[in-house]
């Protein structure tokens, strides 16, 4: 406890953390390796005495012991108090407000704070939150993995293509946000080109930064690039749409795996459509002409040479995607190949401080990346079919 608040007092809760290479490889689990080979992070010399990589699904009671083998436990700040400064404490013990508490080898008397508690890892003693004292603690294996164990494959063998099992998983910024994702083996194979997975992510957070949430999400295979938008048709254009930025699931609604297949079938179902939607919209030469001066427009000479060198190096970035990468070109000239652009720029490209698999699965789990694609998306409605 001593540990807990002298961090607390002295550095607050500012602890801001990159998910390092060793962080990845220890403290996330990728399976299905045999069909989708290692992850971009993988690195063998990082992962200890045990890999985190497995031929088939992850078994779930390795995502129990090697992630969430720990518990949140809960304690109200303190701090040193000089002794001609003491108030009075409340009278009623259980009444919430501020109370002296004894720590050996302090030398002042300590008051803590009893309408907050701090929220930290009982392995480590790293802080995770502060909340009010009325917050619940929950564990990710409650909220993870319990509700899915029904759901899913144990062992980490398929059994068939209907299997459902652990594909990953994983903790960021030091245990404050989890993730574990279960799938099917199989891949989808549009007529369009595209081959992609999809998903049930379940992410949670233990410094309320995002609520327990199920999400169908996709992945695309050839650039590994995550998706988690959706179309709907607008009954004035039918070359419009409107967006559902993600598509967020109630876990009460997963009762059995039939239902959690279900889940994801429909979600396969529609993402397919919705791709055969955007390659089928015609992107012309001068339209992504148009599209590139709304994406990254220059700026006018007052505004300095910095400014426009960097955005001339992000419309040549673009660009380059779009007329030589093989993550985009496929589609080149369609609705589908300017999102692929913009998508793969900002998974792959786009200059980030620290870690960009780091900040890319964050993105993913905290819906970051669907608010993306949906403005990116709407952006180009906008440009393609003015008023």
């Amino acid at each position: 406890m001593r540990w807990i608040s002298e961090k607390y007092c002295t550095r607050g809760l500012l602890i801001m953390s990159q998910e390092t290479s060793e962080w990845l490889n220890t403290q996330t689990l990728i399976g299905m390796t045999d069909q989708r080979g290692t992850a971009w992070h993988y690195r063998a010399e990082d992962q200890g005495s045990e890999p985190n990589h497995y031929p088939g699904y992850v078994p779930a009671a390795d995502v129990r012991r090697r992630l969430f083998g720990w518990r949140a436990e809960a304690v109200a700040p303190h701090y040193p108090v000089p002794f001609d400064a003491v108030p009075e404490t409340p009278a009623d013990p259980e009444q919430p407000g501020y109370r002296l508490v004894q720590v050996p080898g302090s030398p002042f008397p300590m008051m803590a704070d009893l309408t907050r508690k701090i929220v930290y890892r009982c392995d480590t003693g790293r802080p995770l939150g502060v909340f009010s004292s009325k917050y619940p603690v929950m564990q990710y294996t409650d909220m993870l993995l319990d509700g899915l164990a029904a759901l899913i494959t144990p062992d980490g063998l398929a059994v068939s293509d209907d299997s459902l099992g652990i594909g990953s998983a994983g903790l960021l910024k030091g245990g404050a946000t989890a993730w574990v994702q279960i799938e099917r083996p199989d891949t989808v194979k549009t007529r369009e080109g595209v081959d992609f997975r999809s998903s049930i992510l379940a992410s949670a957070s233990m410094d309320g930064s995002l609520p327990l949430t199920y999400s169908a999400v996709n992945q695309v295979v050839v650039c590994d690039n995550t998706h988690a938008w959706a179309l709907r048709e607008a009954e004035r254009s039918g070359r419009m749409w409107k967006l559902r930025r993600r598509s967020v699931l109630s876990q009460l609604q997963l009762r059995d795996a039939r239902e959690a297949l279900d889940m994801i079938v429909e979600a396969e179902q529609s993402f397919a459509a919705d791709i055969a939607k955007l390659c089928d919209l015609t992107v012309s030469r001068p339209q992504f002409g148009r599209l590139l001066d709304d994406f990254a427009p220059l700026p006018d000479a007052d505004s300095g040479k910095a400014a426009r060198t960097r955005a001339q190096a992000k419309r040549d970035q673009i660009e380059l995607l779009w007329t030589s990468d093989e993550r985009v070109t496929p589609w080149a000239g369609t609705g589908f190949g300017w999102l692929q652009a913009v998508n793969t720029w900002q998974h792959h490209v786009r200059p980030v401080r620290g870690d960009r698999g780091g900040r890319n699965t964050a993105y993913a789990i905290t819906g970051k990346r669907a608010d993306a694609d949906a403005l990116t998306l709407e952006r180009m409605f906008a440009v393609l079919t003015p008023a």
